[in-house]
């Protein structure tokens, strides 16, 4: 195994254990509103594929070698500094939230409308550090599929995922989210 290889298991590593922690604490949370439907629950399993099991193909076993090509030696680093930035603003996210957070379109019991820390200037940190972990995944698994997957199947994600997740959000928080909106980049901070 290729030592840029090596970096990205472990940081899937790291990125799988902070989901797992902040799963775990949340996975007894009653739920009062739920809009997990089967589009839903396919467009994380095409995450899945594309951050985990491509790379784990690709990683262990010679069948996604057709698909290798070569960066110029800078940029696997570029990829390492983007993963540990990642890999940050997802743990800071999850930590925000608290128990607020859920993996679908979900509200919780108790829900509280988080706009401080990472989530006071930017309304979907989780997404960017996923955006951002997905491009170092590119940019240190030198495969198109392997490499790439995940930043395709994450951006299908966000695109579908997100409009309605904000229209949940506006229906249970009301003027409140609008006005978190107003005031917040969704994956950067509003200038």
């Amino acid at each position: 195994m290729q030592a840029w290889n090596l970096v990205y298991l472990v940081g899937l590593i790291v990125y799988i254990g902070i989901r797992g922690v902040f799963g775990g604490r949340t996975k007894r949370n009653e739920k009062v509103v739920s809009r997990v439907d089967r589009a839903d629950r396919a467009l994380v399993a095409l995450v899945f594929v594309g951050s985990i099991v491509l790379p784990a193909l690709y990683l262990f076993t010679p069948w996604l070698g057709f698909a290798d090509y070569r960066l110029p030696a800078f940029v696997p680093w570029c990829g390492a500094a983007i993963m540990v930035i990642a890999l940050w603003l997802f743990w800071r996210a999850h930590v925000d939230l608290g128990l607020n957070w859920s993996i679908t379109l979900e509200m919780r019991k108790d829900h509280e409308l988080v706009v401080h820390g990472v989530y006071r200037r930017i309304r979907h940190p989780m997404y960017a550090a996923i955006f951002l972990f997905a491009l170092a995944q590119g940019f240190l698994l030198q495969n198109w599929l392997a490499g790439w997957a995940g930043l395709v199947t994450v951006a299908l994600l966000y695109l579908v995922r997100t409009p309605r997740e904000e229209k949940m959000m506006c229906e249970f928080f009301g003027d409140s989210y609008r006005d978190y909106m107003k005031r917040t980049g969704r994956l950067f901070p509003r200038l």
